[in-house]
Formats: C-alpha cells, sequence, structure tokens
C-alpha cells in the first residue's frame, strides 16, 4: 500500500513513520486490492491529531482522532478504519448471500426433449462483467462447479472452473 505521512506543527520522526507503516500494512492485508493511505499528523495545543484516509476496493475510509499522545491518537484512528473496513466487507458479503438465495430461488424451467424421456434443466442467471481474478473470487464464495460471467476486458462471456489439478480453469471464446 502506498503510504504518505504529513506532519503540520510536529517534528518528523522516523519512530512515528514506522509505527503508522506497521499499523498500516495490517489494514493492508485485510483490503483485497492494493489501495493508497494518507496520513495527516498535527499537534494544536496540547492535542495530538491523526487523520489517517486509504482509497482502495472501491472503498474511501476516513478517520480522525484526538487524545494526548500521537501515538494513542494513530492507533484509535487504525482502530475505526478497521471496523471500517470490517464492516464493509460484511456488507458485501451479506448482499451477496441475498443475491445468491434470490438466484436460487427462481423456478427452474424444465424442458422435455421429443426423441427421449431425458429432461433438460434450465435455470436462467445474470452475469455481470468483471476480471477473471475478480470471477475467481466470486467463484469461492458462490461454490458450485462453475461460475459464468462477461469478461470486463474483451466484453465476451468466459466460464470459471475447478481443474482436476486443483487449479482454475478459464473458458473463453476465440476472437
Amino acid at each position: 500500500m502506498q503510504l504518505s505521512i504529513t506532519f503540520k506543527n510536529i517534528e518528523t520522526s522516523e519512530n512515528i513513520k514506522t509505527h503508522i507503516a506497521e499499523k498500516i500494512e495490517k489494514l493492508d492485508k485485510l483490503l483485497d486490492n492494493p489501495g493508497e493511505a494518507a496520513a495527516v499528523l498535527s499537534v494544536e495545543k496540547f492535542r495530538n491529531i491523526a487523520e489517517i484516509s486509504i482509497t482502495g476496493d472501491r472503498l474511501v475510509l476516513n478517520a480522525k482522532e484526538e487524545t494526548s499522545d500521537i501515538y494513542s491518537s494513530i492507533d484509535a484512528a487504525i482502530d475505526k478504519l478497521e471496523k471500517q473496513i470490517k464492516k464493509n466487507k460484511e456488507k458485501i458479503r451479506t448482499k451477496r448471500i441475498k443475491n445468491k438465495e434470490k438466484w436460487l430461488s427462481q423456478p427452474e424451467n424444465i424442458v422435455k426433449q421429443d426423441k427421449s424421456e431425458q429432461e433438460i434443466k434450465v435455470k436462467n442467471i445474470d452475469y455481470k462483467p468483471m476480471y477473471p481474478e475478480e470471477a475467481v473470487m466470486q467463484f469461492d464464495i458462490e461454490g458450485g462447479n462453475f461460475l459464468v460471467f462477461t469478461n470486463a476486458k474483451t466484453g465476451r462471456v468466459n466460464v470459471v472452473y475447478h481443474r482436476n489439478d486443483g487449479h482454475y480453469g478459464l473458458i473463453q471464446p476465440k476472437i
């Protein structure tokens, strides 16, 4: 994660920089994609203020804390950001579960073939544009045998599936 630290009315300190970098690195592990962090540390009379903002995973998170010690301000702001990240991840997770339940509750259409007594079950699916890496993550969340999606790069329908060797496979049409 890229980190920029600004000091206002306070001397630049390597100890503070490393402290923030370690804390931000822990938050980076919670995010799915790399992000950017900006920290503004300032002192006004006896108040030590830490303002930290993180941009990443389609989120913009901000936290501001004031205490009598700059380290405790940083720690409190980081704790707030951690709670915000977890809350947003949980919100996304529950939204995906609701969408999956909605998708699974749709009635299946059954088509009978004329020549034999076999039934073909037809299930209508909604697929959205995403990159193959995102599709693999969605596939792991939803489970199942495969995931159909529109490749955001090419605009074509692709399929992600589990291969026999335990890796993922991607089916995409030739251009």
